[in-house]
């Protein structure tokens, strides 16, 4: 049911119906008055429905006209409720009684006439489910009690049983590596054994002590004697204890989410963590007669069967390629003990099933065993060859998405994981090969991911910029989104050894990223259970340092398949996005589309990369006064349809570049958010609720928020209502509080402001040379004519405005930064830029 709500602009019915279904259906009236503050209350409203719950239906007399029916849809798309579509529900011919639904569809729609009222009566079906529980089942647990190992008695074990630190000097790197892991190995294990003990069937909550336990126990004894007696006095003193035990289980729910959220305040990923814990716990894995042999039968075959669609690539009988001019790199250097010290603290203390010892115990005894660390990094990086004993991999076969079948193979993907001395001795090789790429700029330029500097938001930005640019010249652009299958896993590593040694890579240095790529295995578990060793001889390791890096250098060479095309291209890992702009009377783009696509394919199969063409979208953004065209690609056995809408990036795109799909997709997402976050409100202080919002809400409003530039104030509303429905929250505050005062106190500033902030701040990056190079080209620094004192000022040339309209980032970014005080333009570090960009904007929206 819903909450006690005292709506103004309309009155409201709400009826749960949960036996033998899970259905919610809310029944409004409206009467004419202003349709803002009911969007207001309306919005309020449907918050406290969660959008993962049961099915639920919104219906009533809205009293709307025609013209106002899309303002309301707008709002109720944010919360993913559709209008069931249906015929005047008036005398007076206009659809005044409006059914939305969701999670569910209606069906049999029809309308018929009633001669008591002026409104017709309408009947529907709703197909619904019954709801069925899940069985869990509830393994046996095998632990450590590592909280009674002390860190300095495991490192005087494990320097005991090493060798001498001479003696480990002369040891090669293969039997370096198994006598430091062994070691560490069988030290944990004579200290800390390994111990088994049966998993709860409901497990207890976390904030009862002992105490507490004790207490129910003598409330439940109580109830027994009250329920035994019938006495009054007996039910007095039931009741009292039942009072007490209730503040105290209050107050110890309090205490523990304080403490677990106040202990994570400066990790975001650990509350993202701690809070999907605590409101939506770990569901018990669904009966399934799944086997870890089922998940490595079907990924070799998934690869097998991509494999076995390529012939031999003209790449592989080429003779040796000629390394560049512009230099080699024969050998990597050794790292001196504090630079292997600080690789070894200062990366996340991850741990797999493959690790001798938890990640963060190494990291604490790291410095009293630095010097066979330091010879087991060196002899690896100096001989060129990687230990055999860190080249195995733990894949954990994860689902898609909640609501696929689990009992269906297909819908699972891999997820590897790595030793963490591997992925450490990865960093030391990652550093210096991406030195010597910049370096000798061997990296393609168009190619975001995986690089310092560059992230999803600049590579959007790319793309988006010159979509507007084509669209501010009246021309007509067309968006293609390439998919790859199983990219990581298809890599040929004859074909990937030979790119490097066009790159220059020899020597030493190629004979360890070819131990790195040769005689891996890995193994599948599932369920406690584990699959054989099995090899893996295509692909790079996906969850490894290297493994991206090495995939860019693996499609250096696709843009020069694409340019020659007149196509430009923007990379984010193996998402490609294409784009090709043109005047109206261009007659040929499909036939462009088709060559440019043929090619690419073409491309693909000689780098046994498969292209799925079924799963490329097409987004077409006409011009000014441009006729309707007929995309449709057929490439060999496929076809290529244009859509309304796609998803890029995390981003959802649409024809008009409005971005209204990808703003309600973020409200509906915070709404739920923030619905959690009320549940467990009364346990929070004011300070925890504030960092829970901050990381799980306001992260959210600001993925790239720099996108949304220039759009109308009544586009950014949803968001700013959602920043709105957040401060309250913090404050705990009904939905009539005024909130200008409760974002001046939490130093928030509004969405419109968060959104010029980002766009400064990238903007910052471009004019001091540490952005990507297609942001620094976006903004170029305005040189005078003659010598001037604003010469000095730091300011961005502004380039000329085609239209009113015109957005992007090229145009609002100069104009914004030439319009900010000199000594916010001249900061001399990006810490200062920023304290000063947000104090500018505070004065601005809340002093003026």
């Amino acid at each position: 049911m819903l909450p006690n709500f005292t709506p103004s602009t309309f009155e409201f019915h709400a009826v749960t119906v949960t036996h033998p279904i899970q259905l919610t259906i809310v029944v409004l009236y409206r009467p004419p008055g202003a349709l803002g503050d009911f969007l207001e209350e309306l919005d309020h409203l449907l918050t406290h429905i969660p959008e993962t719950g049961p099915p639920a239906v919104l219906l009533g007399d809205f009293n709307l006209q025609t013209g106002k029916i899309d303002e309301l849809t707008s709002l109720l798309s944010t919360f993913a409720f559709s209008l069931s579509p249906s015929p005047p529900t008036h005398k007076a011919g206009n659809v005044l009684d409006l059914i939305f639904s969701r999670n569910c569809a209606t069906s049999n729609l029809s309308v018929n006439l009633l001669h008591t009222s002026d409104h017709f009566f309408i009947s529907f079906s709703l197909p619904l489910s019954k709801h069925n529980k899940q069985i869990s089942s509830h393994p046996a647990l095998v632990l450590r009690n590592l909280r009674s190992l002390s860190p300095s008695t495991f490192a005087s074990s494990v320097l005991s049983a090493l060798p001498s630190s001479d003696s480990f000097q002369l040891l090669p790197p293969n039997s370096a590596a198994e006598t430091l892991l062994s070691t560490l190995s069988s030290s944990l294990d004579s200290l800390c054994p390994l111990t088994s003990r049966q998993a709860r069937q409901s497990p207890p909550a976390p904030w009862l002590n002992d105490a507490l336990r004790a207490n129910r126990t003598i409330l439940r004894a109580a109830e027994r004697k009250w329920w035994k007696s019938k006495h009054r006095d007996d039910l007095l003193t039931y009741q009292a204890l039942l009072s007490s035990f209730s503040s105290s289980i209050s107050q110890a729910k309090s205490t523990f989410f304080q403490d677990k959220i106040q202990s994570s305040y400066s990790n975001p990923k650990k509350l993202f963590s701690i809070f999907s814990t605590l409101l939506d716990p770990p569901k018990a894995p669904s009966p399934s007669s799944l086997l870890s042999s089922d998940f490595v039968n079907h990924f070799e075959k998934k690869v097998d069967d991509i494999r076995s669609s390529f012939s031999d690539s003209p790449l592989l009988t080429a003779g040796s390629p000629e390394p560049p001019s512009t230099g080699t790199l024969t050998s990597f250097s050794p790292l001196s003990p504090s630079e292997v010290l600080t690789l070894i603290t200062s990366a996340r203390p991850t741990t797999c099933p493959l690790d001798p010892i938890p990640s963060n115990l190494l990291q604490t005894i790291a410095p009293d065993i630095l010097p066979f660390l330091t010879h087991f990094i060196n002899t690896s990086l100096t001989s060129g060859h990687f230990p055999n004993s860190i080249k195995e991999a733990r894949v954990n076969p994860l689902l898609k998405k909640p609501t696929l079948d689990p009992s269906e193979v297909i819908n699972y993907r891999p997820v590897s994981l790595l030793p963490f001395l591997s992925k450490s001795l990865e960093r030391a090789v990652f550093k210096q090969l991406s030195c010597y790429l910049h370096q000798n700029n061997l990296l393609d330029p168009h190619q975001s991911g995986f690089k310092a500097g560059h992230s999803t938001e600049t590579a959007l930005i790319a793309v988006t910029e010159e979509l507007h640019t084509a669209k501010a010249a009246s021309l007509s652009s067309v968006l293609i989104l390439l998919d790859l299958s199983a990219a990581f896993d298809t890599v040929n590593h004859q074909i990937l050894l030979r790119t490097l040694q066009e790159l220059g890579v020899s020597g030493s240095a190629l004979s360890l990223l070819t131990s790195y790529l040769k005689d891996r295995t890995y193994r599948v578990t599932w369920r406690g259970s584990e699959s054989d060793p099995c090899q893996l001889t295509t692909g790079v390791p996906q969850g490894s340092v290297l493994g991206p890096l090495l995939f860019s250098l693996y499609t250096n060479s696709l843009g020069s398949v694409i340019s020659p095309h007149g196509f430009s291209y923007h990379c984010y890992a193996d998402d490609t996005q294409l784009i090709l702009s043109f005047p109206r009377s261009e007659t040929q783009v499909v036939a462009r589309i088709s060559a440019c696509l043929a090619d690419i394919s073409q491309w693909m199969s000689a780098h046994h990369l498969k292209l799925n063409l079924d799963k490329t979208e097409v987004l077409f953004l006409p011009g000014k006064d441009c006729p309707s065209l007929d995309l449709t690609i057929n490439i060999g056995t496929s076809v290529v349809s244009p859509t309304q809408t796609a998803r890029n990036l995390g981003v959802i795109l649409d024809n008009n570049l409005s971005f209204t799909a990808n703003i309600a997709a973020t409200t509906r997402c915070c709404r739920y958010t923030l619905y959690n976050i009320r549940k467990i409100r009364p346990q929070l202080t004011q300070k925890a609720t504030q960092v829970l919002v901050q990381a799980l809400v306001t992260s959210r409003l600001d993925y790239c928020n720099s996108l949304l530039a220039g759009l109308p104030a009544c586009a950014i509303r949803p968001l700013q209502l959602i920043q709105n429905a957040a401060a309250r929250l913090v404050f705990n505050l009904p939905k009539f509080s005024h909130t200008t005062p409760l974002l001046r106190s939490l130093h928030w500033l509004p969405v419109t402001a968060r959104i010029h902030f980002k766009t400064l701040v990238l903007a910052y990056h471009a004019a001091n040379g540490s952005g990507p190079s297609y942001i620094q080209d976006m903004v170029k620094p305005y040189t005078p004519a003659r010598a001037l004192r604003s010469a000095s000022a730091k300011r961005l040339a502004a380039p000329s405005l085609p239209s009113a309209k015109t957005r992007g980032f090229a145009i609002l970014a100069p104009k914004w930064w030439n319009e900010l005080p000199i000594e916010i333009r001249t900061a001399e570090s990006l810490h200062t830029f920023r304290r000063r960009l947000k104090t500018h904007l505070f004065r601005l929206h809340f002093e003026r």
